[in-house]
């Protein structure tokens, strides 16, 4: 069989390109959306003989071979050659007499190169009206230019009949109004024929059409279809002699034992007959796909990458070139082909006592885990009922913490910042970035859980720029975790005499008892319930990035009630007032004292106890008794100046009438602050008298201090004990 040198090309190009190809190079792929496969073609040496395309102004696509324009829905070449066509619909309207006025008989003709047949499998014909009887003829084989004494080979047609308007239905076509039949094989054109008789005028026309199975419904309405319609149509097409009248079937055998050149050009490629008339078809073999119409058109098939419905594997799918292989993995085997029966575990029967012991070993522990987790959240929902959490979880403003939300904030107590009261303090980050400190509170139980929750409800609720925020707490533990704002510059504790020790200025110092005071006052004047704070020192006043103070620490603070008698007396030796000490009343008077022990702090810069057994409060008030002065304990770094003296030996005298031994002498924490205030406003304008040490008698303030004696004339008297770490009082008779 002799090539051709252009033919030789065309297969070097082709088999240049790594996919399987549809479209020979160079020749137009598509038209409107229709892709144009070979041996279809548009355009010369594009397609194969009889299947030329027209494009129509590059937006339709139309089979010139056939007579009229044939508009090209879709051209296929696998898995079954088949072309999609829109055919008219063929029509015959009648007058009111029964006459016909107009009509078309959906003539055409696809075998002038003797290519399509009208598909009898997925066609059929339908026909609508009323008692009507239309038919199709096909290949006409005598007296085919009169249309009126034509034979035809084939006909086809049904019967429709309709009693009234209404006796169409929807959907239905069995006979009323609309009637379908197979169509023959093998016909390549078609001609429409209509018969009537006694005319209705609720459906003046005839209709008949061939349509592809499936994409028609009858609908009632369409007895008034408009006569411009078309309807899909299938088309089958193959390889066959050119001369429609040529008694050669031009069949594979044919091919085979003349030795002739076969349209089917690519490796992996057979001929198959046709199966509507003569001629053949090309498919690519088992294993490939593609267009085998040209070189190297069919490709293997990669099995495993298709779904497996189309390409059964239940074991380890391999392709291989035009097939694939399905094994088991090691370990497994099929009872039959893996391609269709599953593979198992080739299990030893120890292996299956292993695993069975082990799956059993499996599930006890998650039983067990199971059994602790429940026994766990048993234990915490108990914790959490007993730390007051019904009542606290509906308290607005305060976030409650679970046992593990805690861990992660403080990185499973990772960072130790200090001791508390009643425990160690850790900082934190909640998820906000925001920094927290975690500390221990007091252990509550099912007699105290009312109350504890009360005050932790006003304490979520005291909102001062001076006072600790409680954001909230964790109560899953035997001891409930507060968690509270942080304070970055430690305690004033750590900031006078501590590991943070640094220079604070009097105006600082003087600022610091001014926040403190107002701290204070803040919670003895709170307007739900006053309360008392009980353990005033200088590591319960936190100090924030900007030195400003904040009152913390309320484990010992309380609801002030009428009055209250502590039988058991905690907190630091040297701040306790010696009269909550002797009779267990702790008043609001109480948080005074102690504020007036840290004034003297802050003004000395010594300890509460310094020098190893000093006391700061016996030291400085026999100063102030002797020489109405306690210049001489001042801390020098400030007092520099007269004038900074005068505001110390002002503060001074303050903290001695803090200290009074009759908590009636001393002044309330409204004073406290308004003195303190005064003497920073003073300062600021430079008001600083040059004669008394008072500045309360310089600017008349005798009248407005509730009597109460600031004017320096009477010796102060303080209340003293000696030092120790704790105490117990027990009040009862």
């Amino acid at each position: 069989m002799v090539r051709s040198p252009a033919f030789l090309l065309l297969a070097l190009l082709l088999a240049a390109t790594g996919d399987s190809l549809t479209v020979r190079p160079d020749c137009q792929e598509s038209c409107g959306g229709v892709d144009i496969p070979y041996p279809f073609g548009i355009g010369t040496d594009c397609f194969h003989p009889g299947f030329e395309i027209t494009c129509l102004n590059n937006t339709m696509p139309v089979l010139p071979a056939s007579t009229g324009v044939t508009q090209v829905l879709e051209l296929l070449v696998m898995p079954r050659p088949e072309a999609r066509v829109m055919l008219p619909v063929a029509w015959m309207c009648y007058n009111s007499a029964g006459n016909a006025t107009g009509s078309m008989e959906g003539g055409v003709n696809f075998n002038t190169d003797n290519v399509y047949r009208i598909s009898n499998t997925h066609n059929e014909l339908v026909v609508l009206g009323c008692n009507t009887f239309a038919y199709t003829m096909s290949w006409c084989t005598a007296h085919c230019d009169d249309a009126l004494i034509a034979e035809y080979t084939f006909y086809s047609g049904c019967t429709t009949y309709c009693n009234d308007s209404r006796s169409a239905r929807d959907g239905a076509c069995a006979g009323i109004g609309c009637c379908h039949i197979d169509i023959p094989p093998g016909i390549g054109d078609n001609l429409m024929k209509f018969e009537t008789w006694s005319r209705k005028d609720f459906s003046p026309c005839d209709y008949a059409f061939i349509v592809e199975k499936g994409s028609y419904t009858f609908r009632a309405a369409d007895l008034h279809m408009n006569n411009q319609t078309s309807m899909p149509l299938r088309l089958d097409w193959a390889i066959r002699d050119s001369n429609i009248n040529s008694t050669a079937s031009l069949s594979c055998a044919q091919l085979s034992q003349a030795n002739s050149s076969s349209a089917c050009v690519s490796d992996h490629s057979e001929c198959v007959d046709s199966t509507n008339g003569p001629g053949y078809v090309c498919n690519c073999t088992k294993g490939y796909e593609g267009n085998p119409y040209l070189p190297h058109g069919c490709t293997n098939i990669d099995e495993c990458a298709r779904p497996r419905e189309e390409f059964p594997c239940k074991g380890v799918c391999r392709d291989t070139e035009g097939s694939y292989s399905c094994i088991c993995r090691s370990g497994y085997r099929s009872n039959g082909d893996p391609r269709e029966n599953p593979c198992n575990p080739n299990f030893t029967l120890a292996a299956k006592l292993a695993i069975g012991i082990s799956l059993g070993i499996s599930l006890l522990v998650v039983a067990l885990l199971l059994v602790l987790i429940v026994v766990q959240k048993k234990k915490l929902d108990k914790l959490f009922e007993k730390n007051g959490g019904r009542i606290l979880q509906n308290v607005k403003g305060l976030t409650i913490f679970s046992k593990e939300g805690l861990k992660k904030i403080t990185k499973n107590n990772s960072e130790l910042l200090g001791n508390g009261s009643f425990g160690k303090v850790y900082k934190g980050i909640l998820p906000d970035n925001t920094m927290v400190a975690v500390k221990a509170s007091i252990k509550v139980n099912e007699a105290t859980k009312k109350e504890f929750a009360e005050e932790l409800k006003i304490h979520s609720h005291m909102i001062h720029k001076n006072i600790l925020k409680l954001i909230g707490c964790c109560l899953e533990v035997d001891v409930p975790m507060l968690v509270y704002e942080f304070a970055a510059n430690g305690s004033l504790e750590d900031i006078l005499h501590g590991n943070k020790k640094q220079k604070l200025s009097l105006d600082l110092r003087l600022d610091i008892a001014i926040g403190s005071a107002e701290g204070l006052r803040y919670m003895h004047l709170y307007t739900i319930q006053a309360i008392r704070h009980g353990d005033i020192k200088p590591d319960n006043i936190l100090l924030d990035d900007n030195l400003t103070p904040k009152i913390s620490d309320f484990g010992l603070s309380m609801l002030l009630k009428e009055e209250y008698f502590a039988k058991k007396v905690v907190g630091c030796m040297g701040y306790i007032d010696p009269v909550f000490m002797k009779t267990g009343l702790l008043t609001q008077k109480s948080d005074v004292y102690s504020f007036g022990a840290v004034l003297l702090e802050l003004i000395t810069g010594k300890k509460n106890v310094y020098d190893k057994n000093h006391s700061l409060i016996i030291d400085f008030c026999k100063l102030y008794e002797q020489e109405e002065t306690g210049r001489e304990m001042f801390d020098k770094e400030i007092a520099a100046t007269d004038e900074d003296i005068f505001i110390l030996e002002e503060i001074g005298k303050l903290a001695v009438e803090c200290l009074k031994e009759d908590i009636e002498d001393r002044p309330d924490m409204t004073e406290v602050g308004e003195r303190l205030v005064m003497l920073r406003r003073e300062r600021k304008v430079q008001k600083i008298p040059n004669r008394s040490p008072s500045l309360f008698e310089y600017i008349n303030m005798d009248d407005s201090a509730n009597n109460t004696n600031i004017s320096g004339t009477s010796k102060a008297t303080c209340s003293v004990h000696s030092t120790s770490t704790s105490k117990d009082f027990d009040a009862s008779p």
